[in-house]
């Protein structure tokens, strides 16, 4: 059975979603203020793991990380609905780039649109 990793290329293709979101990321000082790290490169690669792992690939991110726990590991970060829609303008930038199909690229685009929905804990600034 083919999973949607596999469907939509595997591994290149998510470690270029997660790249492109993260150059976005990286030109965006608001939203680059929430990452502590000076380097991006471990947030990249954890975010890239856990995609990986959401769509079908390799198990990686719960190995090393445990549950993804998605919520509970935002919790520390006040995450408000503009930090959410710069978050979600960079993601779907980073979709554009790949060239899905339109049922792959809508169902990638529904699922990050209801994780950013999911991450605000805070209503203001």
């Amino acid at each position: 059975m083919s999973t949607f990793y596999d469907e939509v290329g595997g591994h290149p293709t998510f470690a270029k979603l997660v790249h492109e979101f993260y150059v976005g990321v990286a030109g965006d000082p608001e939203l680059r203020a929430l990452y502590p790290e000076e380097d991006l490169g471990p947030a990249e690669e954890r975010l890239l793991l856990f995609l990986e792992q959401y769509w079908g690939g390799p198990t990686t991110y719960s190995q090393e990380r445990g549950h993804p726990r998605l919520r509970m590991r935002h919790m520390p970060f006040k995450v408000t609905p503009v930090q959410r829609d710069r978050w979600l303008t960079h993601m779907l930038a980073a979709v554009d780039t790949l060239d899905l199909d339109a049922q792959h690229d809508a169902l990638l685009r529904e699922y990050l649109t209801r994780a950013a929905f999911s991450m605000v804990n805070a209503w203001e600034d």
